[in-house]
């Protein structure tokens, strides 16, 4: 046999190897998603949706996890979720008592939640009332929505615990993509459960054009991620892209998930509540 004919065995041995392997860790996750989601209602939750649902199968790719999505509610339940380590919240909640239970059932068993924007959302009286109290007001710790900014614009974040499996290694601030950033009931710096991972730094106001002045924060305090020490879970208030609403064509204006830092954080976040550790 010549060196070249013993060059390409062994090249070829190296590709049926790594095949191999490659094939493996898609057959034998580290653990599996669940994401549920609505995408009915407003077109920049639509977008986010959509964009999540391209987004976290590549990053299931290139971390070994898998990922499944679905509009079904009713599969919240106990059996269903058995299969899962992660539960994802891509947009809103669920509302029928029985997937509650099921969803409380599982975080109080162990379970991982990753929740965005819209999934917090309580607003009494709306088509989304706060009549959940453990998910709004123990888990999540927010009680209701109070206001948010307008339009959707990035912020400076400011990481306040860089120590955190999802926080680590990012820097001390960073510019979020464009989001409508919310306000909430409740001053989670006063829950000794809660801890914030990140909110908006100074250095963002004024946030929000407008055109209701209301809708341009000028000071104050905005928690946007932030986990229950009781459960093992965390919330993202960001996923609400810019829509071009004004000439009626509702396209995408922006974009979450095309941003590093940011991207970093929810990877890491997902590894995190993915590892089968307690909180």
């Amino acid at each position: 046999m010549s060196n070249r004919d013993k060059l390409r065995l062994i090249l070829s041995s190296i590709f049926c190897w790594f095949i191999a392997v490659q094939s493996f860790a898609q057959s034998n996750p580290k653990f599996k998603v669940i994401a549920f989601y609505t995408a009915k209602n407003d077109q920049a939750h639509i977008s986010f949706v959509h964009e999540a649902n391209k987004w976290f199968p590549e990053m299931a790719a290139k971390y070994n996890f898998s990922y499944d999505s679905t509009s079904n509610w009713s599969n919240l339940n106990e059996q269903f979720l058995a299969k899962y380590k992660v539960v994802i919240f891509l947009d809103t909640r669920p509302d029928d008592p029985a997937q509650r239970m099921a969803f409380e059932k599982y975080m109080k068993n162990g379970g991982g939640w990753m929740g965005f924007h819209f999934s917090a959302f309580a607003l009494t009286p709306s088509d989304y009332p706060q009549n959940w109290d453990w998910y709004h007001n123990e888990f999540l710790g927010s009680g209701q929505y109070g206001s948010n900014t307008w339009r959707p614009t990035s912020a400076i974040l400011r990481v306040e615990d860089r120590t955190h499996p999802a926080t680590k290694n990012l820097p001390e601030t960073f510019k979020a993509s464009p989001n409508e950033w919310y306000r909430w009931e409740k001053d989670l710096r006063k829950n000794p459960d809660i801890k914030i991972l990140a909110s908006i730094d100074s250095s963002s106001f004024p946030l929000g054009t407008g055109p209701k002045q209301n809708e341009i924060w000028h000071s104050g305090y905005y928690p946007v991620v932030w986990t229950n020490k009781n459960y093992k879970m965390i919330y993202f208030n960001m996923g609400h892209n810019d829509i071009d609403y004004e000439h009626h064509t509702n396209k995408d204006l922006s974009h979450t998930l095309n941003n590093p830092i940011e991207d970093k954080l929810i990877i890491n976040a997902l590894l995190w509540l993915g590892d089968g550790k307690k909180p």
